[in-house]
């Protein structure tokens, strides 16, 4: 192995490892690479929706400044590099030649401005997860990834394109204490500590909403899991260590697929 292939390698660990950080303990570089990554897992995975939806971070440091999509590039062409910097207004802090969509901003400066603990916010327009919050019932507890939310998830009522700032307190507030949230008619949110916790729970919930549908087109009853035994099941998973260490495996994914993200 040449010394440019070991600088690389030991770059590319430098990075797996910071996945396993808390919070308080990553620099914006780290915070940068981490949402480069979600947003072209996002890809990846099948998840986007052109260049709308929005995962955004609050950076580490501060309390009113956040790293957003570019509005306008598709998610396998954001980077760390190219993520803009913005206030709770959603206007730039940071010189960028990019601007940001104002519509999206607002649900995610609802949550930011009303949960300190939820430094990572994302929320996407995939199309189980709007199959999903176009159901009454919403999400039901028949499987491993749904019933890990049981009595877990708010939802929020359709109140058109999101371009109204007296959307942003019925937003916080149907959210309340919840870290995931079904838009309806809509999509989903999910909200965590760190990136990590964020993306792992969009993860599952994007299962569970995929589930449910296989589930309900196969037109037969379902066998539901008792509530005590999902109650029990959705205890026993909040594990953040477990979110840190398979979202390290997700980014160690993309590093060798496609490490253009992290420049």
């Amino acid at each position: 192995m040449s010394n440019h292939e070991k600088k690389i390698k030991a770059n590319h660990l430098e990075i797996e490892m910071a996945c396993m950080k808390d919070y308080e303990d990553l620099t914006e570089k780290d915070l940068r690479i981490q949402l480069a990554a979600s947003y072209r897992l996002v890809e990846e995975l099948g998840w986007s929706f052109l260049i709308f939806g929005h995962l955004t971070a609050r950076v580490p440091g501060t309390e009113k400044n956040f790293l957003i999509n570019p509005y306008g590039l598709m998610y396998d062409e954001i980077n760390a590099s190219n993520l803009v910097k913005i206030n709770l207004e959603g206007k730039k802090v940071e010189e960028s030649d990019w601007e940001v969509n104002p519509a999206g901003f607002i649900i995610h400066s609802a949550v930011h401005s009303s949960k300190s603990h939820a430094h990572c916010v994302m929320h996407t327009h995939t199309n189980a997860g709007m199959a999903m919050a176009a159901l009454k019932k919403g999400l039901i507890n028949i499987d491993f990834s749904g019933s890990a939310f049981h009595n877990r998830v708010a939802y929020h009522d359709f109140e058109g394109v999101t371009l109204r700032k007296d959307e942003c307190k019925r937003i916080a507030d149907d959210l309340g204490e919840r870290s995931i949230m079904v838009l309806k008619n809509h999509g989903l949110l999910t909200t965590g500590e760190t990136v990590a916790e964020a993306f792992m729970k969009l993860y599952t919930l994007e299962s569970a909403c995929k589930v449910q549908l296989l589930a309900r087109a196969c037109g037969e009853d379902y066998e539901f899991v008792p509530d005590d035994v999902a109650e029990s099941h959705a205890r026993d998973l909040k594990d953040a260590a477990s979110y840190k260490l398979a979202f390290r495996a997700l980014v160690r994914r993309m590093l060798r697929k496609d490490p253009t993200f992290i420049l």
